[in-house]
């Protein structure tokens, strides 16, 4: 079998700067629920913020973590995206799984393992719903969480996720109506196949089906439609993963495959490596992985909010300007 390099980081030149830090130094704030002061303005959930803090208006992208992860274990990659220029606001859908029984209506996620059943302790559908109130709770009170004179501009509002994340915000954009201008899929995922999806049940198995008005990018794991071990199934599966929520999204929509990393390889080094051993995982520098997400976002966000085309452009055109390998690249205007 041929071997595929990825760029080492000691190679890699960063020729576009998206994918590397950007000029701004941000500052993470954590909101805790109920920790403001008025009742009115706190948040439905707890919120991980991250903030350039240089004084100006920012746009803003929401984010919404995978299964059972914390916001806080994306620190590096949300770093990367608000150094160039967003305030990321980060809540945290999904506290805890504990053990369940299959009768309890209220679960819609079930995992099997050493002979246990888990499941989350909000259904989806729960949490999409406290994903929209997380949407109303910005107007009202994310300027106060923010550093002085830094302020949301909330006409170029951004939604996103990771994994059952990446779903919430394909659900959030399809069903509620809320002015979103640019939705992001970070290897999105539906259920278990397409027989055992979580509701809502957004995967209709037409192409170009969803309704939404937004632009869509789509940034899928090579390497998530296979599992790590024969304890664990993949956590990506075909026909709940990337390929089927970038098949169904209508234009303009763009695809990115990195190719030779696994599902929860953007998460911070410490917390991938301890996922790797339930994940399939890629061989190459994590690092790179977050480089390569980050800047794919960062220059979708530019081109959908800024109208700035040339990163976005020049990574479709030349995909080998990535500092992993992206294999296919699909843009469909």
């Amino acid at each position: 079998m041929e071997k595929v390099h990825e760029k080492p980081l000691s190679l890699y030149n960063g020729s576009l700067s998206v994918f590397r830090l950007g000029d701004l130094a941000v500052k993470i704030t954590k909101v805790k629920k109920g920790s403001l002061n008025n009742d009115n303005l706190s948040p439905p959930t707890s919120l991980l913020v991250v903030s350039p803090i240089i004084p100006g208006t920012y746009p803003v992208l929401l984010f919404f973590h995978g299964f059972v992860l914390k916001p806080i274990w994306y620190k590096s990659l949300l770093q990367h995206i608000s150094s160039h220029g967003y305030i990321v606001v980060a809540p945290q859908v999904l506290i805890f799984i504990i053990p369940t029984s299959p009768q309890n209506p209220t679960y819609s996620f079930k995992y099997f393992a050493f002979g246990l059943q888990f499941s989350s302790l909000v259904s989806q559908s729960e949490e999409v719903k406290k994903a929209a109130k997380v949407t109303e709770w910005l107007s009202k009170a994310l300027e106060s969480v923010l550093p002085e004179k830094v302020q949301p501009d909330l006409l170029q509002l951004a939604v996103s996720g990771h994994s059952r994340g990446g779903k919430i915000a394909f659900a959030l954009a399809l069903g509620y109506g809320i002015k979103f201008q640019a939705l992001l899929g970070i290897d999105p995922v539906a259920g278990f196949s397409p027989s055992n999806r979580s509701a809502p049940k957004i995967l209709k198995y037409i192409p170009r089906i969803f309704d939404q008005t937004v632009p869509v990018a789509v940034i899928g794991a090579g390497l998530s439609n296979q599992s790590a071990n024969c304890i664990f199934p993949p956590f990506a599966p075909n026909g709940v993963n990337h390929s089927e929520f970038f098949n169904e999204s209508k234009p303009p929509c763009c695809y990115f495959l990195a190719k030779n990393y696994g599902h929860t390889d953007m998460l911070d080094d410490r917390i991938a490596a301890i996922a790797s051993w339930i994940s399939k995982s890629g061989k190459g520098p994590k690092d790179l992985m977050r480089k390569a997400v980050g800047g794919i976002v960062v220059a979708f966000l530019e081109a959908k909010l800024g109208e700035k085309v040339d990163n976005l452009n020049a990574i479709v055109q030349e995909p080998s300007l990535a500092p992993i390998i992206l294999d296919p690249v699909i843009s469909v205007k």
